[in-house]
């Protein structure tokens, strides 16, 4: 499986962000919209990726709800028939629920800077660190958290588990 080191928080002041991530991208802004339906999955989490003009892929991952650096083992796969794929899943498992988000993309190095409005929850940041095969989780997190430092992400705003979680936690409440 492919590895990367992520890192999830809320955003006050988007525009700000946006400013700071263009100041130490070397790439992008790339604007994407993306609606993610996730299954029912007890051993990581399980999506369905549709972006635009009928690109789509299936994302399995694992990762620890924990504030802060974490490491996310994931595989892609590409998609030719998505609604034929999303039957077929919704059928046998189940939808948890959908994610609904217009993100946009920044690159710095290896780093993906990924600042998302997520209909129903507001504004986030996520960073994802691409590791090399071999290469230490201590490494990825330091650079996670040198990004984070440039991008005026405090500590307080770190935030647990997936957009998906969140959804569900304020349908909750």
């Amino acid at each position: 499986m492919a590895r990367n080191i992520e890192i999830k928080a809320a955003v006050a002041d988007v525009t700000a962000l946006h400013e700071r991530a263009a100041a130490i991208a070397t790439a992008g802004p790339e604007e994407i919209q993306q609606h993610d339906t996730f299954f029912a999955c007890n051993r990581g989490r399980l999506k369905l990726r549709r972006m635009r003009a009928g690109e789509a892929e299936l994302i399995f991952y694992r990762r620890p709800d924990v504030d802060g650096p974490k490491t996310c083992d994931y595989e892609r796969s590409p998609v030719a028939d998505p609604a034929a794929m999303a039957r077929v899943l919704e059928q046998s498992w189940g939808v948890r629920g959908e994610v609904v988000k217009t993100r946009t993309l920044y690159l710095a190095g290896r780093t993906r800077i990924h600042v998302d409005h997520v209909a129903g929850l507001g504004d986030f940041m996520e960073l994802e660190v691409v590791l090399e095969a071999g290469e230490s989780v201590a490494a990825g997190e330091r650079e996670a958290e040198r990004i984070m430092a440039a991008l005026g992400v405090a500590a307080s705003d770190l935030r647990t588990g997936a957009y998906i979680d969140l959804l569900e936690a304020r349908a909750r409440d």
